[in-house]
């Protein structure tokens, strides 16, 4: 990772100076929008086939489950190996996609038994493998920065603040020995602690230690004054690293086996007969999932993490029938939840209105108390954008939206109405009993409806040339009985075809 990171800075350097990128990348919401856009893509990406499989939930299971792989592996690092562990060890993360996979194998255990169902099995496994997981956290690693508050919801808002730090001009490193001028010598007690007593008791032993003495970067010589010029530094957050890792892998994965995704997606039966293994596609895909999630963990946590995975690709969904085109909406659409939810955390909703103004309006309004400075969680703020968006999609969607859905059920309300009506006309046009039958102003009586609803759609029907009224007799024009004569020949054609 470290050798990437230096890669990229010499890329970027080309265009910006290091004050510039130094500037940038210091600036928590520059660092936060970055990460969670990249949290947001790659799990958009993975969620699309996920939500297309009916397997949605398998990401919230999975995003639980990867924090035994994570506790696992932190415990066989800091024990077996001696290892000083944090969130971008590649240990953790092959744990994590391990555990991953552990949690797909034992659903798929579980349900072939054929005791329970695909989603029993599921609630089965998970709970299980994430209580053994919390119960590791509390009891062995409660001392670290792995504790049940970054489980739930992350630390994206100081990811700025975990960097590595590389030299790009005045790079000696500094080393001081036990026979330095420099080395701070000072005593301790060898026997105290073992014997209880103090330092200034009779029987206490001391030796002389260095305080000062190892190796010094060229960052931490800086800082202890070490050296006299100031060493050209960049620190670059390591979340950007781990998440730009996830989300060119993701990219890979989807690109390289497009084909084989979409065909086993949409017919896993065709897919397996044409020997594309869904199964082996199916737990390739669950370690991307899991690779994404525990990269994912140490900036929004084993919880929240759930919405980048679902609600992008749910909303992409009410927008496209193209595969295509979903994979990109969904992942505009988690980029956007990324970067307008930082400021929502701050208060501003889509940079056009101030939450603290609408709370200040309420306890105006009704006499409360509610706290009028807003500052909340970056990551639940980004997963409340996400949610927006889908409700924006899901009510002003074309095709399936709140809005389409209601004009177009009430234009089938209103084409029924003028067919009943059409069908009624021509049924009785030219019978003795017309005169009865074909009364405007008695005609809604015979469809038991309102006299002014019969009114509206007697002058629709005028509008459109399809009836005219003399007096008080309603008639069929030439255009109206050719549209009741065509309709009754389509229903004729599909009742048919379907005998």
């Amino acid at each position: 990772m470290f050798q990437l990171e230096q890669l990229i800075i010499q890329f970027l350097l080309n265009f910006v100076s290091d004050e510039a990128l130094n500037a940038f990348l210091r600036d928590p919401q520059a660092t936060a929008t970055i990460v969670g856009s990249l949290i947001a893509v790659s799990g958009a990406l993975l969620g699309t086939f996920l939500l297309l499989r009916g397997m949605a939930l398998t990401s919230d299971a999975i995003s639980h489950t990867v924090l035994l792989g994570i506790v696992v592996a932190f415990m066989v690092m800091a024990s077996l190996l001696g290892r000083e562990p944090d969130m971008a060890s590649p240990w953790l993360i092959i744990g994590a996609a391990g555990a991953g996979v552990a949690t797909v194998i034992l659903t798929e255990l579980i349900h072939r038994s054929g005791l329970v169902k695909q989603d029993a099995a599921l609630g089965l496994a998970f709970p299980l493998l994430f209580a053994l997981a919390v119960i590791l956290v509390s009891r062995f690693v409660d001392d670290v920065h792995l504790d049940e508050d970054a489980v739930m919801v992350g630390e994206i808002g100081v990811a700025w603040a975990n960097t590595n730090s590389h030299c790009l001009a005045n790079c000696e490193s500094v080393t001081i020995t036990l026979d330095d001028p420099r080395a701070e010598m000072t005593r301790q007690c060898t026997n105290c602690r073992t014997l209880g007593i103090s330092p200034r008791d009779a029987g206490a032993e001391f030796t002389e230690i260095c305080t000062n003495c190892g190796r010094y970067s060229p960052a931490q010589a800086w800082q202890a004054g070490l050296i006299e010029t100031e060493p050209g530094l960049i620190f670059w957050p390591k979340s950007i690293t781990v998440m730009a890792v996830m989300a060119v892998l993701t990219l890979c994965f989807i690109g390289l086996f497009y084909k084989e995704l979409k065909l086993s997606t949409f017919d896993a039966g065709l897919a397996a007969a044409l020997g594309f293994r869904p199964t082996l596609l199916n737990y390739g895909l669950m370690v991307m999932v899991s690779l994404v999630a525990v990269g994912a963990f140490d900036a929004v946590g084993s919880i929240l993490v759930i919405a980048f995975f679902i609600i992008p690709p749910a909303a992409a969904y009410l927008l496209t029938d193209r595969l295509p085109r979903m994979l990109l909406f969904s992942s505009l659409i988690g980029a956007a939840g990324a970067y307008f939810g930082y400021d929502l955390a701050r208060g501003s909703f889509l940079g056009l209105i101030q939450v603290g103004q609408i709370l200040a309006g309420f306890n105006q309004l009704f006499g409360l108390t509610l706290l009028e400075r807003w500052d909340s969680s970056i990551s639940a703020s980004m997963v409340l954008m996400l949610f927006f968006f889908f409700l924006v999609a899901w009510i002003f969607s074309p095709k399936y939206g709140l809005v389409s859905t209601l004009i177009r059920r009430h234009r089938q309300r209103r084409s029924f109405d003028n067919q009943v009506v059409l069908g009624h006309i021509f049924h009785h046009q030219g019978r003795p009993n017309q005169g009865q039958e074909l009364a405007a102003s008695t005609l809604y009586r015979h469809f038991r409806w309102s006299a002014g609803k019969m009114k509206r759609v007697l002058a629709q029907l005028r509008a459109r040339n399809l009836v005219e009224i003399q007096g008080d007799r309603i008639s069929l024009t030439p255009r109206g009985e050719a549209r009741v004569r065509t309709f009754r020949q389509t229903q004729l054609a599909g009742e048919t075809a379907a005998e």
